[in-house]
């Protein structure tokens, strides 16, 4: 399978990046499924079901969350009726939603996403190790056994978090890929057991700011410890920050893991 994964979109910048880039790239890449991080999609913070309708229209698969996953007030209800929204498995019991889901391509290919979120200098969700063994107790990777694929999202803080996670589910998953930092890491590699990874894949957003957020009002909390007003996001153009894998066909497991830096201000890097 050929995936791509796109890191978090940030406001309206993001979004744009993302909904333009994203049938040329289905085009060209051949894609067989994309996600995309859209906890940031609604002006910085959380995600409606508008902007979900303009991912999915534009070709976006599925969509993962993250922190920020309840800052629009009609996502709790909403991501009941969306199974293509997926928030943290690692929620408590009884939290709106879902963390995991099979999906199957127009090729009858089987994917499984799961995005569980840190706890280092995160909230203290429960455990994301014991919630996607949990989770992964339930499926076995490879065409045999019924998936073709399996891609873990961790969103978090800790670069040690989100490695130790790599390590844990290496051999057992097509692709492990970190979230929430915004800042895409030199990290792409196939682990010894054959899962891709990289620590974060940054975001679909306008790095002429403070990761994603419009320079001003971060600065001046930083100088002078309070806010003078809202995080807006900044609104130049975006670079669409994101992870190519594919996947061996017999196994499941990653053949090549490719990041891909689109538009903005970044360095460009693709296939």
């Amino acid at each position: 399978m050929r995936i791509l994964y796109c890191g978090d979109i940030v406001g309206r910048s993001g979004r744009d990046a993302v909904i333009k880039r994203i049938p040329e790239l289905r085009r060209d890449l051949a894609l067989d499924f994309v996600i995309v991080n859209g906890e940031n999609a609604a002006a910085g913070f959380g995600i409606t079901s508008r902007i979900c309708a303009e991912f999915y229209e534009a070709g976006v698969d599925a969509i993962v969350l993250g922190n920020h996953a309840w800052d629009q007030r009609e996502t709790q209800a909403y991501i009941q009726s969306d199974p293509k929204l997926l928030r943290p498995l690692n929620y408590p019991k009884g939290t709106p939603g879902r963390g995991a889901a099979v999906f199957t391509t127009p090729r009858g290919r089987k994917i499984l996403v799961a995005q569980v979120m840190g706890r280092v200098f995160m909230d203290p969700l429960d455990d994301p190790f014991a919630g996607i063994e949990a989770e992964l107790a339930k499926h076995r990777l490879g065409p045999g056994a019924g998936l073709d694929a399996i891609v873990v999202d961790i969103h978090g803080e800790a670069t040690s978090e989100k490695m130790a996670m790599g390590h844990f589910l290496d051999g057992r998953v097509s692709l492990v890929c970190g979230t929430h930092s915004h800042v895409p890491t030199a990290d792409a590699q196939i682990l010894p057991g054959g899962t891709a990874y990289q620590t974060d894949a940054g975001m679909c957003g306008d790095y002429n700011s403070v990761i994603g957020m419009d320079k001003a009002e971060p600065i001046h909390r930083f100088l002078r410890k309070v806010a003078n007003g809202r995080f807006e996001p900044a609104n130049g153009e975006a670079t669409l920050c994101a992870v190519f894998v594919e996947t061996d066909e017999k196994t499941g497991l990653a053949s090549r893991i490719v990041p891909i830096r689109l538009g903005g201000r970044l360095a460009q890097a693709t296939l």
